[in-house]
């Protein structure tokens, strides 16, 4: 649990208003709006289907599938070259220079360029992606060097990452190459202190780690954070008034899972994904409780896909499909890992699955809600932009589970009609009150549900996460989440202790349940619908033609009699809009309304006082919020 200790600034990150003080109100929306990414992007990767092995005859068979397939239509169209492209940084000027023995086009003469290349994947209607470090070094690298393709050269030449070279990179990426996305890595920031046995070896310079994914102690997540937006500020300098998109990919460790919402367009909520069952439930367990912290413009990355390989290949097409289902209802981007050059039509009706990919490609860029969890079966919901629902059934088992899908979990009238459509057979079904099912071993049933809304009058906040940004969470310490499902990683197998828990973000704010997974509950009266946070938190909430604000609020019966008193704030557009009485454990919740007519931005604040320094922070409750006309 989160206590109230002195902290390490080098493991704290505060988003302060201009006064200083996180909880002040500033009227604005904190959460990244730069560079272009309304619904989560689509397209392609060179790593998952051939590591650093990557050259253009695959990276233009792969272009070229997504055009002739009709899957560029759909949206696929981010063509993105991982790592392996480079050859050195060229001595004494520092440019990067192309392995143009893989890349042919690319041999423009003294400066080779990938002006060529990208040119020619923006007449084919596709856009560009790029890779990098953060580091001197990539992870190729530090972690995989047998690998191919590997930088050459002297100390110097082989340092190919943006550590020392932001400005120059981005500059050559965007305004000279003409790319429109960039990934960017951190394992040069990670893996390279003094006692590396690369570093002993003289074959790359000593960097002192700035990310220990073992320690959150450890690792100095103001740095890493500082890191990264200077490369956003360059993008925006030098992509000029180009979409772009900056992908972060950091594994979820320092505490990115709560911070990359504000500084890139996609950020990576874990490690590695791998072609094998129990792992892709890790990734997927990375995002299934972070819908909060994924709007339009910065979205959750559970990684590429692995569809068409090991257990999600065309031996295993229900695990294919649930893969599948589960990034786009969870508004990951959905980014092929798989060699297209052998795509089969079974594997190409997942990919293409029209009305699957509209789920994730929804203009409302909610990532759905999880409505029912438990180890064997998930449910989760998300709200569309024309009023109607989509909702996943997940069996997580190897053996099938018998589950009840109720209008409850909805939020529609139990006493109405709710009709559904099966997205992946196209059969149709209607109900009442609620429907017995049976998923079969490792399957996702997705329906896309329309009803009588419970609240006809308006939204429930937890409907709308994408209207939610967690400006600060009230987690003063971060700790690593342990209800990540710890798979076997391929790179370390059962050798050592096992798998420990890792990615921060426990205690986080949640849609429809308390900080860490508990119940909405205060003062013993359940509630079904809301926003769950720590006390010393801020939301900040965008309204849209919305006239009033209500919620019921009170302290969580998950904290503690003597954790001290909330009390709840409703600011509009920097204005204070209403204020409860200091709220205390044990007390019913009470109704906080305000007036929002005319209002841009709530901001929603819980003020923790008079706790004691031994025990944990408030949980603060706001039930049934809502938006209503």
């Amino acid at each position: 649990m989160i206590r109230r200790v002195a902290l390490c600034a080098a493991a704290l990150v505060l988003p302060l208003s201009a006064a200083g003080d996180p909880l002040a109100p500033t009227g604005r929306w904190s959460a990244n709006t730069a560079g272009h990414a309304p619904v989560p992007p689509m397209g392609w990767n060179s790593w998952n289907a051939f590591n650093s092995d990557v050259d253009e005859e695959k990276v233009l068979a792969s272009a070229k599938a997504l055009v002739d397939t009709g899957l560029a239509r759909l949206g696929y169209r981010y063509v993105n070259i991982d790592d392996g492209w480079w050859l050195k940084r060229r001595q004494p000027d520092g440019r990067l220079i192309i392995r143009t023995a893989r890349f042919p086009s690319a041999a423009t003469g003294t400066d080779p360029s990938f002006r060529p290349l990208t040119d020619r994947l923006h007449a084919m209607g596709l856009k560009a992606g790029i890779y990098s470090d953060i580091g001197r070094n990539s992870c190729g690298q530090i972690y995989t060097p047998d690998f191919k393709n590997q930088p050459e050269g002297t100390v110097a030449e082989r340092e190919v990452g943006l550590y020392g070279h932001v400005d120059q990179d981005i500059r050559l990426f965007f305004a000279e190459w003409n790319f429109d996305l960039i990934k960017v890595d951190g394992c040069g920031v990670r893996g390279l202190p003094a006692e590396a046995p690369r570093v002993r070896a003289g074959l790359y310079r000593a960097l002192p780690p700035l990310i220990d994914t073992q320690s959150l102690g450890d690792t100095n997540i103001s740095a890493v954070r500082t890191l990264y937006e200077a490369v956003g500020a360059a993008i925006r300098r030098h992509a000029g008034h180009r979409d772009y998109v900056f992908s972060l990919c950091l594994w979820g460790s320092a505490d990115v899972r709560s911070w990359g919402k504000d500084v890139g367009n996609m950020s990576r909520t874990s490690d590695d994904i791998q072609p094998v069952w129990a792992r892709m439930l890790t990734n997927l367990d990375t995002v299934t409780h972070r819908a909060l912290y994924a709007h339009p413009g910065s979205w959750n990355d559970a990684d590429m896909l692995f569809v068409g390989s090991g257990e999600f290949d065309e031996a295993h097409l229900t695990e294919a499909r649930s893969h599948f289902s589960l990034w786009s209802i969870l508004n990951s981007p959905l980014i092929i890992g798989y060699d297209l050059r052998k795509l089969t039509p079974a594997l190409l009706t997942i990919f293409g699955n029209r009305e699957i990919v509209a789920l994730n490609q929804d203009a409302a860029g909610n990532q759905a809600v999880l409505a029912y969890d438990s180890d064997q079966a998930q449910f989760f919901v998300k709200s569309l932009a024309d009023g109607s629902k989509a909702v996943a059934l997940f069996n997580r088992t190897a053996t099938p589970v018998d589950v009840v899908l109720t209008a409850g979990h909805l939020k529609m009238l139990p006493t109405r009609d709710v009709a559904l459509r099966d997205l992946w057979s196209g059969k149709e079904h209607r109900f009442r009150g609620e429907l017995p099912l049976t998923l079969a071993p490792h399957e996702t049933i997705v329906f896309r549900a329309t009803g009588a809304r419970r609240l006809p009058d308006g939204v429930y906040l937890s409907e709308q996460p994408s209207r939610v940004n967690p400006a600060f969470d009230g987690v003063l310490l971060p700790e690593a989440d342990p209800t990540i499902h710890r798979s076997i990683t391929p790179w370390i197998g059962t050798r050592g202790g096992g798998e420990h828990v890792q990615y921060a973000g426990w205690g986080g704010a949640e849609a429809d349940r308390a900080p860490y997974g508990k119940l909405l509950r205060v003062a013993r009266t359940e509630y079904d619908t809301g926003i769950g946070v720590l006390a010393g938190s801020r939301l900040e909430v965008r309204n849209a033609d919305f006239r009033r604000f209500t919620a019921r609020v009170g302290v969580n019966d998950t904290g503690l009699p003597a954790a001290g008193t909330i009390t709840f704030e409703v600011w509009g557009d920097g204005r204070l809009l209403a204020r409860s009485p200091a709220k205390a454990f044990g007390e019913p919740a009470e109704l906080l309304a305000a007036d929002t007519t005319g209002v841009r931005i709530l901001e929603l604040v819980a003020r923790g006082a008079g706790a004691r320094p031994d025990l944990p922070t408030q949980p603060a409750t706001w039930a049934d919020a809502a938006l209503l006309r």
